[in-house]
């Protein structure tokens, strides 16, 4: 089977579905039963960007695509048709359900692309029940179109390994306006650690300047296994979110986590993790106390939640989409 693999995203970025895409990537590498077409135009810069949206996914990518058995887009941008059974991994609807903490071009565009995209798919991946609940709720999706396929997190984050040192709480992720940040830094002041957030700028002028606060900038996977390791929790407290890699991460490195109740980011804790009212400062600063405090619990429960997230396992499940995909052209 021939599959040809957007591969776009990771000129853009390395969070979100860069990441998917790596991993994903490097589990179908050398199976038998799969050869990877990837498939790209353009580079990282906005106009480029603009131009890919605009023009390549409806009218470029459909005809690089013609030789694949099945063309897999692993976001929303996609073709609005496709001849070759199309395959998209939705992330979130964050776009649909918050477009007020977008740029306008994405409001703009998520707002007249999302829907045709979806119509376009034959099958459509979500990355948790959740999203595949807004897929439903917000876009009458019909539920047999959309198979749950939880992401799968890199063999880099094991609990074996180097810790950083220091009396610290870890934040994961861009500083935009859903990561909520500001609510996080409220909470950790006064806390007798450090605050330390990894991520790269994004929008929304998300103020990390702060004097219990050091903001690291992206890092490499390496690098953030050891500080998920040394942290004494990871708190999250996203605002929304389709799943939230840095809880499955932290739990895969022994680290208690801290998350917002509802929602995927509670999905994908799955009991394991301290739950707050994200738009409650008091109530992420007791969260975080909580979870320091039941560490030796936390622990081992989080390992056992990691183990759902295993990259083989997600590798496997979407080659099984694939094949069905490949196989019922009367899905949709």
């Amino acid at each position: 089977m021939r599959v040809g693999i957007d591969l776009s995203p990771l000129r853009l970025t390395r969070a979100g579905t860069a990441r998917y895409l790596r991993i994903l990537l490097g589990e179908l590498e050398g199976r038998g039963d799969v050869e990877v077409a990837p498939i790209a135009w353009g580079g990282g810069g906005r106009v480029t960007a603009g131009l890919r949206d605009a023009a390549w996914y409806p009218l470029g990518l459909p005809r690089a695509a013609r030789d694949a058995d099945v063309l897999h887009c692993p976001s929303y941008r996609a073709p609005f048709r496709s001849t070759t059974p199309l395959v998209v991994t939705v992330h979130d609807v964050a776009l649909l359900r918050h477009p007020e903490v977008f740029n306008r071009w994405s409001r703009t565009y998520g707002r007249f692309a999302v829907p045709r995209v979806v119509r376009a798919a034959r099958l459509l991946i979500a990355v948790s029940e959740f999203t595949r609940d807004e897929l439903v709720e917000l876009l009458a999706v019909d539920p047999e179109r959309i198979r749950v396929v939880p992401n799968g997190i890199s063999s880099v984050f094991t609990p074996e390994g180097l810790a950083a040192d220091g009396d610290y709480v870890l934040a994961v992720g861009t500083l935009e306006p859903r990561k909520n940040l500001p609510r996080l830094i409220e909470a950790a002041r006064g806390l007798d650690a450090e605050l330390r957030i990894v991520g790269a700028r994004g929008w929304g002028d998300v103020d990390v300047d702060q004097s219990h606060v050091r903001w690291l900038g992206e890092i490499p996977d390496e690098d953030l296994a050891v500080l998920y390791r040394g942290a004494r929790c990871v708190a999250y407290p996203s605002l929304y979110e389709g799943f939230g890699y840095p809880i499955a991460e932290a739990m895969a490195c022994r680290t208690p986590v801290v998350t917002s109740a509802g929602g995927a980011t509670e999905e994908i804790a799955g009991g394991a993790a301290v739950l707050v009212d994200p738009l409650d400062p008091p109530s992420i600063r007791a969260g975080i106390e909580e979870a320091i405090l039941r560490r030796d619990e936390l622990v081992p429960a989080g390992l056992a939640r990691a183990r759902a997230f295993a990259p083989d396992r997600f590798a496997e499940a979407t080659v099984d989409v694939y094949r069905e995909a490949l196989r019922d052209p009367d899905v949709v």
